[in-house]
């Protein structure tokens, strides 16, 4: 870091980063739960799915963009413009007037929300001493997982009271305080001469089209999910073809050989991502339709998972912690391993307290915690100063696929295992095929090679 870089007020910089997550992610958990009755108003339940895969779209493409720019000219002018595309695309949804226009909101907030994520990233990369990182990404974790807590209670307040527009507008003064506390500090890194790499890009920058081409192919495999018929499959034949084309342009060499290091971690990350967020679709549904709990005890579940979260994305900051960055990332796809293994045997059984549920979403979520934060700091441990931009545009991209991918395999497990009547088969069946994924990454997180603590190395 170079000494102007110390002028800037990392306290403030921290400060307005992690409101602009909570912003990001209160947006995804209370669009969730008003997204229902705007369809509704709309007469828009036929395109439903589009309102979210439309968003997957704009965030994949933005994340290769947004790492482009920020590995050019720094990530503050990334962060600001992301922030302005993200406002643009709440203003639209609110004053929406056709489920179309709504749909094209979201698009829009795909954007700024990719945008922002990445030159969220490279901001803690270029200011913050390796000492600092653990720590920054523990506060960024818990601005994800915050809004879990609050997001779908608010969500259901303001629809019920104030229509569904207001939640759209409620993200709104999120972004004002965000803005209020990264701007100075913004402005101070777009005065500051971009740091000079002391050792050059080893590659060329990702090409837009090959990011427009997995955005597309993402949202195609992600839709194919949602059904089981000819264009179901056709729709899924395309996805995975537009894969193909694209991620060896997205991703670093040696990615499909599964090489040691950076292209280890990506895939790690992938499947950890895909792994839980598949089996947590469907948790909420089996303890309501299978067992009886209300939805706000269902819902509960998920609360514990996001203070799992929470604590391990905690533990793997703390000084005192003696273990290898690539070490925990391993120990955490245990915790993954062990919990998804207790949820699907809970689900497959059905005279199994129920409870038990819960230690199986506390033992995911501590999981989570420990590798999500822990790969986002081995890639920023070994990505040199020029390419920090790109490795993380390959992060974000590898877990949005992961998530997209595994999310639509769990439903067509479920849709095939439904039919027949039994609620054991399908949604044991969904969980023991993540727990699976969870046992791949295990494999892969072997396969990282020894990345240093940070601390360690500072």
């Amino acid at each position: 870091m170079s000494s102007s870089v110390g002028t800037v007020s990392r306290r403030g910089l921290a400060i307005g980063l992690c409101t602009a997550v909570v912003a990001i992610a209160f947006e995804a958990m209370a669009v969730a739960t008003a997204m229902p009755q705007a369809a509704r108003e709309l007469n828009g339940l036929g395109i439903y799915a589009w309102a979210f895969s439309l968003f997957s779209i704009g965030m994949l493409f933005a994340t290769v963009a947004s790492g482009r720019i920020a590995d050019r000219v720094g990530p503050a002018r990334p962060m600001l413009v992301g922030m302005g595309i993200f406002t643009v695309g709440l203003l639209i949804a609110a004053v929406a007037q056709s489920m179309l226009q709504l749909i094209a909101a979201r698009l829009v907030q795909g954007l700024g929300s990719g945008t922002m994520s990445v030159a969220v990233y490279v901001c803690i990369a270029q200011v913050f001493h390796p000492s600092q990182r653990p720590r920054m990404f523990s506060y960024i974790s818990t601005a994800w997982v915050l809004p879990a807590f609050v997001g779908p209670p608010v969500a259901a307040f303001l629809t019920s009271r104030f229509g569904w527009p207001s939640v759209f507008l409620a993200v709104l003064p999120l972004l004002a305080i965000a803005s209020v506390m990264v701007v100075p500090s913004l402005l101070q890194l777009m005065r500051t001469p971009p740091a000079r790499p002391t050792e050059p890009a080893t590659r060329r920058p990702a090409p837009l089209w090959a990011a427009a081409l997995a955005a597309i192919g993402a949202a195609a495999i992600q839709l194919a999910g949602q059904r089981l018929d000819v264009a179901g499959g056709v729709l899924a034949a395309v996805g995975l073809g537009l894969l193909t084309a694209s991620l060896p342009n997205l991703m670093p060499p040696r990615f499909f050989r599964f090489s040691r290091g950076l292209p280890s971690v990506i895939v790690v990350r992938a499947l950890i991502a895909g792994s839980f967020f598949g089996a947590e679709a469907f948790i909420p549904l089996m303890l309501v339709e299978q067992r009886g709990l209300p939805l706000v005890l269902a819902g509960g579940v998920l609360t514990l998972g996001a203070l799992g979260w929470t604590t391990g994305s905690w533990i793997q900051s703390r000084p005192s912690l003696a273990l290898r960055r690539d070490r925990i990332i391993t120990v955490g796809t245990v915790s993954l391993v062990l919990g998804l293994s207790l949820a699907a045997v809970t689900a497959a059984v059905p005279q199994i307290w129920a409870g038990i549920i819960a230690v199986a979403w506390i033992l995911g979520g501590l999981g989570m915690g420990l590798s999500m934060a822990s790969t986002s700091l081995a890639v920023m441990t070994v990505s040199t100063v020029a390419e920090q931009g790109r490795n993380a545009s390959s992060l974000q991209l590898g877990e949005a696929l992961g998530a997209s991918i595994f999310v639509g395999l769990a439903g067509s497990i479920f849709n095939t295992l439904r039919p027949d009547g039994s609620s054991a088969a399908a949604f044991g069946g969904v969980l023991a095929t993540m727990g699976l994924v969870a046992v791949v990454s295990f494999g892969m997180s072997l396969r990282v090679g020894r990345i240093d603590n940070e601390l360690a190395k500072s």
